[in-house]
């Protein structure tokens, strides 16, 4: 860490000699080891270290700023100096912008927790171990009843370690850990064939499912899914499945994005402070919780954020912003910035939420006579400027209260606007992702069948 510190650092002095006004620099050093095998038998064992430098130089303009950004992998003295003076000639061609800056020492964060987070863990993972880890998955997953073969089972570990630099004095570091298992499953024959997986990822070792349970999972979703029906075009209520219920959190948080927002390009642009959901839906923010999987003690212009409330009692009440996007639009940055090596800052949600319900899985379900529940949905059918949705799906059809036989080649279609309304959320949330929601059931969507 200390080479990468001296190496920002260096960055940083090279670019203010060189004519810059400010300079940001971020350095990412990562360790991945990933293998993935196929009946028993190993397709492919990769493993990969990497240090990257991402330097970004801001030069005064009567127009505002003239920024550029580039990256490098060779961190020698030399090169980096070289690199400045690529970006310092790029900027000079750049147009001038006055929404683009740095936070000052007022707005970054001067300490952060990173322990407390709990998104790095030393325990690390062989080569053996993960092996090991992809066979036990697998063996379980073909030993399961119905299952003919499996696409892949695969195991991961990955390490890394994020130095930022600002020439306004911000000077910070963390690490962050992961490791996965998983597995696709085979069941049917010929055109009868299925397909469905399962996985574990987690910030800890200690926290991964076991491998057995995780191809027994694979199995179990996958045998469930043969001989799927077709069923009529109607409207009728829809349960999704949490791994599907998520993505609504993700067309929220893209909604919601201080980007779109000053571009007018979301059909929420115009909701703030308006009810969106139903009175008893909440739905949160927190880069801070900790092992979540979108954690980070600052984002990434070296502001810490907060958890915000996004959504209270259904009504909008933040937009999603880094420092660009607030200033466009005269607020103030609310710690959401992200940012590639080589990328300008944009903003982006962590962990985001939508609470639990007061009801379960069963009684949300019940009391429905004809209903789907959809535990897969596909394609790119959400407009994010009208809310208009259309997706693929397959799932299970409910009758009568109980969940009957699978159901494939349907599309479900909506809007965001009516659909956020008409949700009614369980109270099994679920916090596996960096979006989560509990199982959902909307009112009155229709399906398009045969």
């Amino acid at each position: 860490m200390n080479t990468n510190l001296n190496a920002a650092n260096l960055t940083i002095e090279h670019a203010l000699k060189s004519g810059a006004s400010a300079a940001d620099v971020v350095i990412v050093q990562s360790t991945n080891i990933s293998y993935r095998q196929h009946k028993g038998k190993p397709e492919t064992i990769e493993s990969s270290e990497t240090r990257d430098l991402g330097i970004r130089v801001f030069l005064d303009d009567k127009d505002g700023q003239k920024i550029a950004l580039v990256s490098t992998n060779n961190l020698l003295e030399n090169n980096i100096k070289a690199t400045v003076e690529k970006v310092i000639e790029q900027a000079k061609f750049s147009p001038a912008d006055r929404s683009y800056r740095l936070a000052e020492e007022n707005e970054f964060t001067k300490n952060s927790d990173v322990e407390s987070l709990k998104i790095y863990c030393n325990k690390g993972a062989t080569i053996d171990e993960l092996k090991n880890w992809a066979n036990e998955a697998e063996t379980a997953c073909l030993e399961s009843k119905g299952i003919t073969n499996t696409e892949y089972a695969e195991s991961s570990y990955s390490h890394s370690e994020t130095v930022m630099l600002t020439s306004k004095g911000f000077s910070q570091s963390y690490r962050t850990s992961g490791y996965n298992i998983s597995v696709s499953a085979i069941a049917g024959e010929g055109t009868e064939m299925e397909t469905d997986y399962d996985y574990s990822y987690a910030h800890h070792r200690d926290d991964l499912r076991n491998p057995s349970d995780i191809g027994k999972g694979a199995a179990e979703w996958t045998v469930r899914k043969l001989n799927p029906r077709k069923i009529n075009t109607m409207k009728v209520p829809i349960v999704f499945d949490r791994r599907v219920s998520r993505d609504f959190v993700g067309n929220l948080a893209g909604a919601i994005n201080g980007a779109s927002i000053v571009k007018e390009s979301s059909f929420l642009f115009d909701k703030m402070e308006k009810q969106i959901l139903p009175k008893n839906i909440n739905i949160y923010d927190n880069p801070l919780l900790p092992k979540g999987l979108g954690s980070q003690p600052f984002d990434a212009e070296g502001i810490k954020g907060e958890k915000l409330t996004i959504i209270e009692n259904g009504v909008l009440k933040t937009w999603i912003l880094d420092l660009r996007s607030a200033q466009k639009l005269g607020l103030k940055s609310n710690g959401r910035a992200s940012r590639g090596i080589n990328t300008q800052p944009s903003p982006s949600s962590t962990n985001m939420y939508m609470e639990g319900g007061n009801i379960s899985f069963n009684d949300l379900i019940k009391n429905i006579t004809q209903g789907l529940y959809v535990t897969d949905a596909f394609g790119m059918g959400v407009n994010g400027i009208t809310g208009d949705y259309s997706q693929g799906a397959s799932g299970f059809w409910i009758e009568n209260g109980v969940l009957t036989y699978p159901v494939s080649e349907i599309t479900i279609a909506g809007n965001l606007l009516e659909m956020f309304m008409n949700l009614t959320a369980a109270n099994d949330l679920n916090m596996r992702y960096s979006k989560n929601a509990p199982t959902l059931m909307i009112e009155g969507m229709t399906i398009a069948g045969t």
